[in-house]
């Protein structure tokens, strides 16, 4: 009788409903911390030339891939406005035209704003540097290296030192051409992403065979979503803020036009790391032209740098630190892989782009390695 009670008892414990939600729990969690790798050698190298293949692709075909990618951003950021107004009852199509013309309206207001002082002062920066180099002589190797620097790249629009005035003309309203039509196509892609954009989810979805599938990929759509539009619009205030502080300092100071050294300060942001480097720098130059080369010229630079301080040390990982962080090697190799691919405008989205890649990655059970290599 022994063998049978002890039977009955394993089987009563076995059915514990505590002890199967333990278990289930258990299996759960383990399930949400695999971070399987490929070990077929065929999946290794069909992946590395998928990847080159992609590269190569993104590289040749910059000015129609950048314009969507830059829609896709702009979308996730302006997605929550456009929910906010269909729950209110505006159509979902009106409610696209209305983010899509706040676009218009502050990118119109600014260039209008700031396209007469920042001609005038790219004009005039330049002449900071010799005024540096007479005065600093710790310096002047860095400032001619930066100056043989230009002088080269000068020379690759013509086979003399100066470019000639025709080709400079046609350099910059052919680049003029050139941004507009790329914002255009980006304004487009915004407006169909901001009304369809969902039909592609619900596309994929009928397209997958069971339910679980089905589920799962929603909940992976919507989780990325939120989170990455949290994350966006997050990134943007906390930039805002940088650019309001960046220019009370510039008033405060003396130093002319800082609505235009905000918006510098708020652009420059979105490039971690090297964004503010290249912000101290201009600000430096810009310091000088109003105050020459007196210890008064480093206070502007000296407070923006304390301001970024505050910004990168306190609010952002305040903010930020228990939704996202991505390693710092990471945004690193991030920054010089898109600014060699499609120069200033990947560098500006590299961040959001590496940002998207990894909730990607952690949310797929194949890629949750690299999001984990990602991992902040």
């Amino acid at each position: 009788m022994a063998p049978d009670t002890d039977h009955r008892g394993s089987i009563g414990s076995a059915s514990d409903p505590d002890l199967v939600a333990g278990r289930t729990a258990d299996a759960a969690q383990e399930q949400a911390g695999r971070m399987p790798l490929p070990t077929d050698p065929h999946t290794i190298f069909l992946g590395g030339l998928f990847f080159l293949a992609v590269m190569a692709a993104l590289y040749l075909a910059a000015s129609l891939v950048l314009p969507v990618v830059l829609a896709i951003v702009l979308k996730l950021l302006l997605q929550p406005l456009v929910r906010v107004l269909d729950n209110i009852g505006v159509p979902r199509s009106l409610g696209a035209l209305a983010a899509v013309v706040l676009v218009m309206l502050v990118l119109g207001g600014l260039v209008s704003a700031l396209s007469g002082p920042a001609t005038d002062w790219a004009r005039r920066l330049p002449e900071a540097l010799p005024k540096l180099e007479n005065e600093v002589a710790i310096l002047r190797g860095p400032i001619g290296m930066a100056r043989a620097t230009l002088g080269q790249l000068r020379n690759l629009g013509s086979g003399s030192g100066e470019m000639p005035h025709a080709t400079l003309l046609s350099a910059v309203f052919s680049g003029t051409a050139s941004v507009a039509a790329g914002m255009i196509t980006t304004l487009v892609v915004l407006f169909y992403l901001l009304v369809n954009g969902e039909t592609f989810l619900r596309r994929a979805v009928e397209i997958l065979p069971r339910f679980a599938e089905k589920r799962q990929a929603v909940e992976i759509s919507m989780h990325i979503e939120r989170n990455i539009s949290a994350y966006l619009i997050t990134v943007m205030l906390i930039n805002v803020v940088v650019g309001l502080l960046t220019a009370a300092v510039m008033w405060a100071t003396g130093v002319s036009n800082p609505l235009l050294w905000g918006v510098i300060a708020f652009l420059v942001n979105f490039v971690p790391i090297l964004g503010p480097v290249v912000g101290m720098a201009v600000f430096l130059m810009a310091s000088v032209l109003t105050f020459g080369v007196t210890w008064w010229a480093v206070l502007p630079v000296g407070l923006y740098f304390g301001i970024h301080v505050l910004e990168g040390e306190f609010l952002t990982p305040m903010v930020l630190a228990k939704r996202f962080t991505i390693n710092p090697v990471a945004v690193i190799l991030a920054l010089m892989f898109w600014y060699w691919m499609w120069g200033v405008p990947g560098a500006i989205l590299a961040f959001p782009m590496l940002a998207i890649a990894k909730a990607i990655c952690d949310n797929l059970l194949p890629l949750r390695a690299l999001g984990h290599l990602l991992e902040g």
